[in-house]
């Protein structure tokens, strides 16, 4: 037998006495391994350590190296989390519908846990300890494969996880690693029928990687082309603010804006007070002809640009002739994460909300709010761009299927 084949039938197993758990012992568990998280902050920090020496040596650019690496703060921040987990509704067990049939049976439907989750994910040794929370919360036993450049901080924190599930009499196999090598991490995503459901979270090339050669079932995390569209009704002021908020506050991750989309009607004023500011927030601007002619240092847009997730500060800009002009310029460039409109218009903020076809569409607001936290979902699994199951930030809820359950006196079927 394979080790991704026994780590698997070890999660299933511990599945069944996870799904039984009580939210008390669910809850105990996280505030337990929170604790044992702060108890063993010398150690997790000193594997860490060997992680952030390994990406120096290898030429890593530090804007990777500050999301890899760990400090007391960082782990405690990582406890908080667990324990803010620990504060919210437990979703297994609620009825999403129900109601009595005409024969007498009584129908209910009822969020249960998926079993196994497998959760593939870069760089951050954070999410390690977020997705294992969010999954035993939720009811699932998961299994962590995370990046070769994490590997010794990831093994710290897991085996503090598992014995602190073990304490409060949880099976310690309700979180385990999964090696980083390949030929493991393909395995993994081949375990159809051990595997309940795979989660990739990272850059494009990972994501579409497990899309393409998954046979277990995938809910997808995308990545974010956002856009914000200053329409000829906004705001000059609010729309500058909220564009380099969106932009600047933290421009690698996946809700940062990426795009900006200006009404031709006020694209000379806009621009006129956009342009220095972005370039102040040390933004380079690839922006269209009238972009470039409105300002200094615009590099010229390539429609490569358009559909580019920079992760960086740089942005695409265009001008369009009107909100339908918006809307197609989305559709056609944006990845379905979070596009935003700025405008003092109800019609053209209705229209926008019902033409853009995104997992969050904003009004009058930065993108960067789309996010488990900032939505109140607690720590989040990830950001689902797909459409079936789970879109946009990914709570407790989306981790649980349903099933029905239905009480009836001894009906029987005509």
């Amino acid at each position: 037998m394979s080790e991704i084949i026994e780590l698997a039938q070890r999660a299933r197993e511990a599945s069944y006495a996870l799904a039984e758990a009580s939210r008390a012992t669910k809850d105990a568990a996280l505030h337990a391994m929170a604790a044992a998280l702060r108890a063993n902050t010398d150690a997790i920090v000193a594997a860490n350590a060997v992680d952030v020496a390994a990406a120096r040596e290898a030429g890593t650019p530090e804007s990777t190296v500050d999301r890899l690496a760990l400090d007391a703060g960082r782990v405690d921040g990582m406890a908080a989390g667990l324990e803010q987990l620990a504060g919210l509704t437990d979703p297994v067990g609620e009825v999403v519908r129900g109601y009595t049939l005409p024969n007498g049976l009584e129908l209910r439907q009822v969020r249960v846990p998926f079993g196994v989750v497998g959760i593939i994910y870069e760089a951050r040794p954070n999410v390690t300890a977020d997705a294992a929370g969010i999954c035993l919360k939720s009811g699932n036993a998961v299994l962590l494969r995370g990046s070769s450049s994490a590997a010794a901080s990831n093994v710290a924190i897991i085996s503090v996880l598992r014995d602190a599930a073990a304490s409060v009499g949880l099976p310690a196999d309700v979180v385990q690693g999964v090696p980083t090598d390949r030929a493991a991490v393909k395995e993994l995503m081949q375990a159809r029928g051990l595997v309940d459901v795979l989660i990739p979270r990272g850059g494009a090339g990972l994501i579409q990687t497990v899309v393409s050669e998954s046979t277990v079932p995938v809910i997808e995390t995308g990545v974010g082309n956002c856009h914000v569209y200053v329409d000829a009704d906004a705001d000059l002021g609010l729309a500058l603010e909220i564009l380099l908020n969106s932009k600047t506050q933290r421009p690698s991750v996946c809700n940062a804006a990426e795009s900006l989309l200006v009404h031709a009607s006020v694209a000379d004023d806009f621009l006129a007070i956009a342009l220095p500011a972005l370039a102040s927030a040390g933004v380079t601007v690839h922006g269209d002809p009238t972009v470039v002619a409105a300002g200094k240092d615009i590099v010229a847009a390539t429609d490569e640009d358009y559909g580019t997730e920079y992760n960086s500060l740089d942005l695409s800009a265009a001008v369009v002739e009107s909100l339908e002009s918006a809307v197609q310029h989305i559709r056609r460039y944006s990845s379905g994460h979070t596009d935003a409109i700025i405008t003092r218009s109800q019609a053209a903020a209705r229209r926008f909300v019902q033409a853009v076809d995104s997992a969050a569409v904003v009004v009058n607001a930065s993108t960067r709010f789309t996010d488990g936290g900032e939505f109140g979902f607690g720590a989040e699994i990830g950001i689902s761009t797909q459409k079936l199951h789970a879109r946009g930030p990914m709570g407790l809820p989306e981790m649980t299927s349903t099933k029905y359950v239905v009480t009836g006196e001894g009906q029987i079927r005509n």
